[in-house]
């Protein structure tokens, strides 16, 4: 095998552990940010489990994070409680950078 091919296989590699690591920590975020917006609309056992796989499947709705955004602020908003975007921003923010913090600290 060349070298080449070699490099080629440890990028492929690489790609991979990325892509794993993005859908886990997104899950997580998910997750997160779900249980947060469950709170505020009064959720809690299995009602709030629910919300949670309901937004893990917005999730895949499209790619990147607005479809998540968009459940969150409309339930929110369906129910009456009043959130600014950046809010619900800011917490998909830092659960995702908490949850990708906990993934590479749980690799090692």
């Amino acid at each position: 095998m060349t070298t080449f091919n070699e490099r080629e296989q440890g990028f492929e590699k690489k790609f991979a552990l990325d892509s794993e690591l993005k859908f886990k920590a997104e899950s997580r975020r998910n997750k997160a940010v779900a249980e947060w917006a469950g709170a505020k609309l009064g959720l809690s056992g299995e009602a709030l489990d629910a919300y949670i796989k309901d937004v893990r499947k917005a999730d895949l709705a499209e790619a990147g994070d607005d479809d998540v955004f968009r459940k969150i602020k409309s339930d929110l908003t369906a129910k009456g409680v009043a959130v600014d975007d950046t809010e619900i921003r800011s917490a998909m923010a830092s659960a995702l950078a908490k949850a990708v913090t906990e993934l590479e600290s749980s690799k090692g």
